[in-house]
Order: C-alpha cells, then structure tokens, then sequence
C-alpha cells in the first residue's frame, strides 16, 4: 500500500481526491493547516490519518517522518506561487503532483527538470482539468491530423459547485488583465474575462447546455501552440451557470483594464460568501468542450469532445486527472523529470472514472467546406495555388507581408476613411488574421497597426461582407489567374439600398508566384475615389 500526503486534503477538491484515492487503496495522509478538520474527513476514511502541515512552512521534517511515496498538492493557490514544495519533494525522493492550473506556474516547472531527474523523483504539475485532461482530449482529436489550426476550449460550473478559495483567487488574478494569445500566426494581447460568448454543450441522449464563457488564462494558452503540427491557435473561455455572474466579473474587469484597480484579488474573500448565497440556485450540472481543427488528409475537418456532468459530479473532473496522475507513477508509467501534465495521460487512462460517475462524453468528427469554397463551387479548384491557400480557412490562421495605400483627395472621401477606420496613405506592413467559426470568416487587416476588419459569410450563392451596420453581397467569378468580387447589392441596417448609391469597387486576388496579390478599390457616387489598398501575402 503506498502512502499519499495530499495537501489541503480536506478541501473542495483536495476532499474529493482524499475520498478517491483511500477508496482505490493508497494510504492518504490528509494535510493542512487545520488538523481538525483533516482528522473529521480521515476518520471517514479507510486507511486515512490526518496531518497538521503549513504549505508554506519547511516541509522537509514532515516528509523525512513520514516517507510518503508520493505528495499531491491539492492547496494553491499557484499563481504567483514558488517551487518550495516541489523541491521539498524532490530533495526527499518523494514523487510530486499538483492541481495547478496557472499559466506561468505549470509551464515554469521544467526548471526542476534537472534536479527531478537526478533525484530520481517525477513531478508533474497540472494534474487538473487543464492541462492534464485537456492535453489528453487535444492529443485524441489531433491524432493523425498533420496541421491543426486551432484548439477551442471551454469549461461551465455548476452554480451548485461552490469553488474553493485558491479557484476564487485564480479567477480574480486575471479578471482584466493581459493575457497573452497565440493567434493568427503571432502572439498579442487579449484581456481577461473579455471575449465573451455563448457556448453550447451537447452530448445525445442527454439535455443540451447553453452558457456565456468569457476568456480566462490557463497554461494551455502555452502549450498547445508548442506542441502541435501548424503551432495552431489556441484559447480557453470558462463562465459560471450563470450570466449575470460572469457579467458582474466583466463589468468588474474594465476598471482593472484601464488602471483604475491594480487586481481583483483583494475582493476573492467576497467572491465565496457571494456565491454561496446563491448556491441553491440553479442546477448541478457541469460541461467542458474542446474543439479542434485542422487537415486530415488533405480536408479540412473538425472534432469536438463534449463532456455534461450531471448530478453534482462535476468537482470530480479535476481530482480525476491527478488520481490518473498518481496511478501512472505508481505503476511506473512516467518517467522521472518536472514537466507540466499534458501529454502525460491519454484519454483512455480517464474513461474508468468517468464511468463510475454521472459523466456523459462523446466525440464528434465533422468535414468543413471552407466559406470561398462554398460560395464558388466546382470551379474553386481552377484558382491558382496561392489564392486557394489563402481562402482555404479552417479555424484559425494569419498572413503576412506589405500594402499600399491612397486615399481619396475629397474632405468627404477622407471623413468616410476615418469613420471606417481605413489605415492612412502609404505602404505598410500588413498583417492579416482570419478567425472562422460556424462557417463565418472574421478578416482584421492590419497596416502597420492601424486595424479595421470585416466580417464574411455565405447568402446563397453569394458572398456577403459586414462592415458595421452595411452589408454588401458579391458575385465571385473564377479562373485560372484568381478571382473577382462583383457588387450585386447592399444593406444599411438591413434595409436594402438601390445598387446605384452603393460604393464602387471589383477587387481582384490574383497569384504571382507563391504570393498572394490583392487590389481592391473603394469609391462612392459623387464623392469619387475614398480608398484603394493593395499588396501581397504569404500565409504564415
């Protein structure tokens, strides 16, 4: 029978990991600083004691009496958080695991790689719902793609499923503050809890969940650029049941955005006692998805794993990947060394669990016709290769390269281009992301930081662009030197307006080499020319 410290064992996770390792035959030492409550859990248990323990006092005589095989941290918080349990651990020969999902923390530990090694002692951290159990989920829907494009995740409470102390914590550390994406082929600056939107969970057979997520920071944001074919996109949304709470939190993020508040962590003793007056509200159902996409075989496609946890089982799904974690050290599975938990499990080494609990997952795998595609038909294939690349769009992707601008010369073209945002005369560096969800492409053209975008879907057998509140639908004629965009109409506010008040343009792609050229001219009736703006890219 080995023997498992795990710290703060006697909280909302850590209790949960308690239960399911005495109950699987380790020999638990329930740790923390109050070893009354550590001792009404262990008396619980079998094959359970309790044990008085400061996380962050001198660890070392509390492991040299012990000689536990293994020491799961289960206390946090980790953001901000050092390494001295760890290196405890790792001085003592003692296997470590924790349930970490701050970004710079888990990603930091391979600086105990060395040591780990030397010691003979494995340490994983991370061994939580991200990004142990979603590493293994990404590492299933990514086998065999060669180029994944992007990697959407998301997780939803219970409102039932009151949150610890350090999970409060973790939230309010970046509610508002920089969080750094790898996006459209470069990295740049989001804010968290922004970025909101409605997710959808849907598992058959059993009632779909829809909730609003927002952008929160998880060492995934790292890792999966990293390690996956085509360094694909990556974000993870999370959100509470529901929506006036997540909202609360993003009204709360703009003065931390602007400077006004340093943090939001001052007010975390405030976030339990709030929730909790709300708790008997709402379900006991949780959900998580991850979504990916990319090239299987020369085909865009897409897969989705989806899991709804009912009956208050939720909370489980992090104490699953660390009991996973444990199990894999013990049998010898994981090789001595610190690095983060992804791709240390598979998603087979979960599916045990999951069945013993009211968790319901399933896989779906899904073609996808890219929007140009789509609107073009057959004759897609006669366009050049450059112009393809560039309009083959799944998921996520970026290009790069220069542009050129001229203005028009009247006082009204020049009030339109600053009303649109359109970038100032010149040549420029160009940056262009596409963003594609649900078959609509978001272009954000950047000249030399001087951002505008639009947004592009399918009317039929037309292509429609947004700015704003205009519409405009094309006609796309093709040949074998590229393609056109034909004006066949147009909206303000989605009333239709006469074609012949409508703005003047034919853009035109075209291939030169393995550049991907584009010119596209803007005028208005009366008012003449307002912008022209051409150049070549190269998909990153």
């Amino acid at each position: 029978m080995k023997r498992v410290i795990v710290l703060g064992g006697y909280g909302g996770f850590g209790a949960r990991l308690s239960r399911r390792l005495a109950a699987d035959g380790w020999a638990v030492l329930v740790a923390g600083r109050d070893r009354a409550a550590a001792a009404r859990l262990a008396e619980d248990l079998p094959n359970a004691a309790a044990l008085a323990v400061d996380r962050n006092g001198d660890l070392g005589p509390v492991l040299e009496a012990h000689r536990p095989f293994l020491l799961i941290d289960a206390a946090g918080p980790f953001q901000g958080s050092g390494y001295h349990v760890a290196e405890a651990c790792i001085a003592r020969g003692v296997h470590y695991v924790d349930l970490a999902d701050a970004r710079d923390f888990v990603c930091g530990v391979g600086r105990l790689d060395a040591a780990a090694r030397a010691a003979g002692v494995v340490v994983v951290s991370g061994g939580s719902s991200v990004p142990a159990l979603s590493g293994a989920v990404i590492a299933e829907l990514a086998r065999d793609m060669e180029r994944v494009c992007s990697v959407e995740m998301s997780i939803s409470a219970s409102n039932r499923a009151t949150a610890g102390a350090s999970v409060a914590a973790a939230i309010l550390s970046y509610v508002g503050k920089p969080v750094r994406l790898w996006r459209s082929g470069r990295w740049r600056q989001e804010t968290g809890w922004h970025r909101l939107r409605r997710q959808d969970y849907a598992v058959a057979g059993r009632p779909p969940i829809r909730r609003l997520v927002a952008l929160a920071d998880v060492p995934d944001h790292d890792i999966v650029p990293a390690s996956l074919p085509g360094r694909p996109a990556s974000i993870f949304r999370a959100g509470p049941e529901f929506s006036f709470q997540l909202l609360t939190l993003w009204l709360l993020s703009w003065p931390v955005k602007w400077g006004w508040l340093g943090s939001l962590s001052r007010f975390a003793r405030w976030l339990l006692p709030l929730q909790k007056l709300s708790a008997r509200f709402g379900t006991d159902r949780s959900a998580m998805v991850i979504e990916v996409k990319g090239f299987f075989e020369g085909a865009p496609v897409l897969r989705r794993w989806t899991l709804i946890a009912e009956n208050g089982d939720g909370p489980e799904i992090p104490t699953i990947a660390a009991h996973v974690a444990a199990d894999a050290i013990a049998a010898g599975r994981l090789a001595p060394g610190a690095r983060p938990a992804a791709g240390e499990m598979s998603l087979a080494q979960f599916a045990p669990h999951f069945e013993r609990l009211a968790l319901h997952s399933a896989i779906e795998s899904l073609p996808y016709v890219p929007l140009y595609h789509r609107v073009i038909g057959a004759a897609y294939g006669t366009m050049p290769q450059p112009v393809r690349d560039m309009h083959d769009l799944v998921g996520d992707a970026g290009a790069a390269g220069w542009g050129r601008v001229r203005r028009g010369r009247s006082r009204l073209a020049r009030l339109v281009c600053a009303v649109m945002r359109f970038p100032p005369e010149g040549e420029h560096d160009l940056h262009v992301s596409f963003e594609e969800r649900d078959g609509v492409e978001c272009w954000t053209r950047d000249f030399s930081g001087h951002v505008f975008s639009s947004e592009l879907s399918q009317s039929g057998a037309r292509l429609v662009e947004r700015f704003g509140p205009m519409r405009f639908s094309f006609d796309l004629p093709v040949d074998a030197s590229g393609l056109a965009m034909v004006m066949r109409g147009w909206s303000v506010f989605g009333l239709p307006m006469p074609l012949a008040l409508a703005p003047r343009s034919t853009a035109r792609e075209w291939a030169e080499g393995e550049d991907f050229c584009f010119d596209v001219p803007i005028g208005l009736p009366v008012i003449g020319e307002v912008v022209h703006y051409s150049g070549r890219l190269r998909r990153l």
